[in-house]
């Protein structure tokens, strides 16, 4: 049975605030609405939702596309077609059923960028293991948490990356890896059975560096017996509800969750965000983002797959210059990443010597997007049609969109309308009320994308997912009447001084429009009189001299006072998540141990 509709309907507005006629019509078709009071939108859209499973879909694409390219890996200088990269994902799918591993048991990977992930990637989903990502930033407290809690049967991984020595951190926590087989029984970790190595560099000739791992080669070995018929029955037992992923959260406020993910969440999430892009199988998509995280996994890899299109990957790990010369050499019409990324290519001092003409669209999320910076990525980098994303993991994960016909006014203060087959509302926070069109409440979501549950957490689930099925974000927003969303910040982040409540995200924008800003982040620190004190870290431009005094008083000219940031630190960089989203909670940290030692 449907949900039934909630929306009031008003008057038509004949003239809309930065509108586009065209774009209306549209919304107006799919909300089945011209405009509303309620902050409650659900978009039906003209295309129905994907009910198969990933193996399904991509066979379909792969055998409709078999010459395109699939992926191109530009540190390993490698290149598969999708009908190589079909061929490789059933020899690494046998491998995995040859070593025991069936439907609905966990195998973690835990690794950079490159062409061996995203194999596993779609081997696991091939026979229906569900993949589990590990931050390849990740340190041995980090990952024995995140062994544990996911409870895995298997890990692949390469053996080092910069300054991390992944082998040596897997023989400190599992000592199993140095007995004489590679059989493994660890207390700690009782359903692992197995750890694959490979060197990315050469993949099929892995050295195997104790005796307790397995290496590439032998797990394509193991597979080398299974018959294509056992593969493809493993295939027909899969359902599209089956758990496929667990993506952990990013860690940027605290202690990270198992995101439990299906076939239908991911691969319908990353189609429809394909469509909104009007992505192609001549398109071929930048990646610049990490394939552990779901802007990597779901909105590049799955996504380009789903359509056809080519990834290109510039470098294992983020790396502007790379990123550059990966759009200029392979003419990609689209690229992602988040604000931050974007600024480090714009900022680099061999940007003009690109050719970035090719480029046509992409998205940018994960923090918002200041207007200068979106004006700097349309005009410099020629990505005329660039679009504003919105969602978290536990919504597969994008849930809002910009389009390319929404205004310039749409696309930097709003984060768009939410994609097809999905609901949003802005709530009350502590009622779970739909609010009122232009009040700020807590963004909420429903339909097909939102997670199955985090795993092993009954009451952490409960706590997010209500018992009406609305998935809860913590983040605060608001809606016009056509339904476009502006998100002011987080619940938790939310400052309250004094009485008087502040959201980050505004003063954020106002500080970043300062011509000698790079970035900024803005969060509350404890104050004895108000309650809590408005803070800000600020990056300015290279090579441009700026003080905290010259930004307060660019602040008092643009803000009600209680909103002036009483501490002001000038910084050449931020605690980061690998994905480069800004982790508050950590400058926080930092900050209230200053001002203990100072009080001390």
């Amino acid at each position: 049975m449907p949900w039934p509709k909630r929306n009031g309907i008003g008057a038509l507005q004949t003239e809309r605030r930065g509108s586009n006629p065209k774009r209306e019509r549209q919304l107006d078709i799919e909300t089945g609405m011209v405009e509303r009071t309620k902050s409650y939108v659900h978009r039906g859209g003209t295309e129905t939702l994907l009910g198969t499973t990933i193996p399904a879909h991509f066979a379909a694409v792969a055998a409709q596309h078999p010459e395109n390219d699939a992926i191109v890996d530009r540190q390993h200088c490698r290149r598969l077609s999708y009908a190589e990269l079909a061929a490789e994902v059933d020899r690494v799918a046998k491998g995995l059923l040859g070593l025991g591993f069936v439907k609905g048991e966990r195998v973690g990977i835990w690794s950079t960028d490159n062409v061996e992930w995203l194999l596993v990637q779609m081997a696991t989903a091939r026979i229906g293991v569900v993949l589990v990502n590990i931050n390849p930033a990740n340190r041995p407290p980090e990952l024995a948490y995140a062994l544990e809690r996911s409870e895995v049967h298997g890990v692949v991984t390469i053996p080092s990356f910069r300054t991390s020595n992944y082998v040596e951190m897997l023989r400190g926590l599992i000592p199993e890896l140095d007995g004489p087989t590679t059989e493994i029984n660890n207390v700690q970790l009782p359903n692992l059975r197995r750890v694959v190595l490979y060197d990315p560099k050469k993949p099929k000739v892995t050295q195997r560096p104790a005796p307790g791992f397995l290496t590439w080669q032998e797990l394509l070995d193991a597979g080398t017996e299974i018959a294509d018929a056992r593969l493809d029955e493993a295939t027909g037992d899969l359902d599209a509800d089956d758990p496929i992923n667990i993506q952990y959260t990013s860690g940027t406020t605290g202690f990270p969750k198992a995101v439990v993910l299906s076939h239908h969440n991911i691969l319908n999430n990353a189609y429809f965000t394909a469509r909104a892009m009007r992505l192609e199988a001549r398109d071929r998509l930048c990646v610049p983002v990490p394939f552990y995280h779901c802007f990597g996994m779901v909105l590049s890899n799955l996504l380009c797959l789903s359509v056809g299109a080519t990834m290109v990957v510039p470098a294992e790990h983020f790396d502007p210059l790379a990123t550059l010369q990966a759009i200029a050499a392979e003419r990609c019409t689209a690229v992602h990443g988040v604000p931050t990324m974007f600024v480090a290519q714009l900022e680099h001092p061999r940007f003009r010597e690109f050719d970035l003409a090719s480029l046509r669209t992409g998205i940018m999320a994960g923090a918002q997007c200041p207007p200068e910076l979106m004006r700097r990525v349309i005009h410099e980098m020629h990505c005329r049609e660039i679009l504003i994303g919105y969602g978290q993991t536990e919504a597969s994960p994008i849930t809002h969109l910009t389009v390319p016909e929404d205004s310039f006014e749409r696309r930097t203060e709003t984060v768009g309308t939410n994609l097809p087959h999905q609901e949003v509302k802005v709530a009350d926070p502590k009622t779970g009320a739909t609010l009122t069109v232009g009040e700020v409440g807590e963004v909420c979501f429903r339909g097909y994308h939102v997670m199955r549950g985090y795993y092993g957490d009954d009451e952490a689930t409960a706590r997010t997912i209500d018992p009406t099925r609305w998935l809860h974000s913590g983040d605060l927003g608001w809606m016009d009447a056509d339904g476009y969303l502006r998100i002011t910040g987080r619940i938790k982040e939310m400052i309250i001084r004094g009485g008087e409540n502040i959201y980050p995200a505004e003063i954020e924008r106002v500080i970043f429009a300062h011509p000698k800003v790079a970035q900024v982040a803005v969060f509350g620190l404890p104050d004895p009189r108000l309650g809590e004190a408005v803070a800000a870290w600020v990056q300015a431009h290279e090579g441009v001299s700026l003080s905290a005094d010259e930004l307060r008083a660019y602040c008092r000219s643009q803000l009600a006072h209680f909103k002036v940031p009483k501490h002001i630190r000038l910084v050449d960089a931020f605690p980061m998540t690998v994905t480069g989203k800004i982790q508050k909670f950590k400058m926080q940290e930092i900050e209230a141990a200053e001002q203990a030692g100072a009080d001390a």
